[in-house]
């Protein structure tokens, strides 16, 4: 009798943790696709659950941090000039003038790490290792439009909805089957967001080309800083499927693609 019961209430109990981790799955489910909102840049519905204003507040607060880890603002005021005024060229005569965000660029004085990103709401950074590699005004254009291909596309904000979404559907996973469960989902959770970042990558690229072109900037050259940012990586041939970007072989490809199709660039409104 006692057997009986001992294994009857392992079943209840495997039964509550099933139930409880079918709500959390739905409820984040829910949540996720509740927070729909239409990009006019990119002409996509996407899944945001903070505002246009949240997003540039999230960005200027994080940006004194991201500057002082990669070794602070470089202090010389040409090289910071110059990649401003590339920056807001971009910024003036690209679809991104017609935009809320507050764009910047800022230069940082880390020569051993080959990066630039944009935070959320418009700071763009890029080191002075990227900077250096690159030889023409062109190729930093088409880094800096890279960014602002992010900010307009508004990656990060889908990024934290699609994290959000993840955490909550690995803590259903974790509920259901216990400890043994976790490695996978984590595994799961991982590669959900690795597909998110390769996708941001290739649209990124050509919003890019697009906004290079609009503010008279050769965007062939961003073939280049594809090339500039291969030799930077090692040649490491990581598979792509286990990759936050895409290959560089399929960077380029689609880069080339949107050259040959800048009429299906987005277009200004027409009262600028």
């Amino acid at each position: 009798m006692t057997r009986y019961v001992t294994r009857r209430g392992a079943r209840s109990s495997g039964g509550s943790r099933i139930l409880i981790a079918i709500v959390m799955a739905v409820f984040a489910i829910i949540s996720y696709l509740s927070s729909q909102d239409f990009n006019e840049v990119t002409g996509e519905t996407q899944y945001i659950n903070i505002s246009q204003e949240q997003e540039i507040a999230l960005g200027l607060q994080s940006a004194p941090q991201m500057v002082a880890e990669f070794g602070g603002a470089v202090q010389d005021a040409r090289i910071q000039g110059l990649v401003q005024d590339i920056g807001f060229e971009l910024v003036e005569n690209s679809i991104a003038a017609d935009t809320p965000w507050r764009f910047s660029f800022t230069v940082l004085d880390d020569a051993n790490t080959v990066n630039a990103f944009a935070l959320p709401g418009g700071p763009v950074f890029i080191t002075t290792a990227l900077l250096n590699e690159l030889e023409t005004e062109d190729q930093v254009a088409g880094v800096l439009g890279h960014e602002i291909g992010h900010v307009l596309a508004r990656h990060s904000a889908a990024r934290i909805a699609q994290s959000e979404l993840t955490n909550g559907l690995i803590g259903a996973v974790l509920v259901a089957g216990g400890d043994s469960g976790g490695a996978t989902a984590q595994m799961v959770g991982q590669m959900i967001l690795m597909k998110f970042g390769r996708e941001d990558e290739l649209q990124s690229d050509r919003l890019g080309v697009c906004i290079m072109a609009d503010a008279g900037y050769d965007p062939e050259e961003m073939i280049v800083v594809m090339e500039v940012l291969e030799r930077a990586s090692g040649g490491s041939g990581m598979p792509e499927f286990a990759s936050t970007h895409p290959s560089p072989g399929n960077r380029v490809a689609e880069i080339e693609n949107m050259i040959a199709n800048l009429d299906s660039c987005p277009s200004r409104s027409p009262q600028t």
